[in-house]
């Protein structure tokens, strides 16, 4: 089994990030998922992910950075993976989650408007619940996709492969 290598994390994170993003918009536009608030949060958590773990792997010749982008990326997968939990456990029992924090976000930043096509929500929390993939809802497909990301992040960082590329 080849070595767990920070620069072979950062690539892996960056590749299942985008992967993850890929396959919301097939299900949103080839099958009809219609995404809620905190499911169009969580495709940019997956892309923050993405570009965090792109810059430190084509910079991963440089210790801080590859410290600072594995710290990152991890840190990024735990709040995607509360941001799943909280569609899951919360978002998903509420008649409407207008208003609630992943809304405000999205409004603050204007994402709706600069990319609709990845960022518009077109469903609410408790009827994006219904749609499921294997049988498990999407938000679990996701979060354990965050874990994953954070996990394998925080383990390089703790084996010391960050001294290694």
């Amino acid at each position: 089994m080849r070595a767990l290598t920070a620069s072979r994390v950062l690539a892996f994170s960056a590749l299942v990030s985008l992967a993850a993003v890929a396959a919301a918009l097939v299900a949103q536009y080839q099958f009809n998922v219609k995404p809620c608030p905190w499911c169009v949060m969580q495709r940019g958590i997956f892309l923050l992910i993405a570009g965090v773990s792109l810059l430190g792997w084509v910079l991963h010749r440089v210790g801080a950075v590859r410290v600072l982008t594995l710290l990152l990326s991890g840190a990024l997968g735990v709040a995607g993976l509360f941001a799943a939990g909280y569609q899951h456990e919360v978002a998903s029992k509420l008649a409407s989650c207008d208003m609630t924090f992943a809304d405000r976000v999205l409004t603050m930043f204007k994402l709706e408007d600069r990319i609709p096509s990845v960022f518009m929500v077109t469903a609410n929390c408790s009827e994006a619940s219904a749609y499921t993939l294997l049988g498990l809802p999407y938000e679990i497909w996701s979060g354990a996709l965050f874990t994953l990301i954070a996990l394998l992040c925080l383990l390089t960082l703790k084996r010391g492969a960050v001294h290694r590329r």
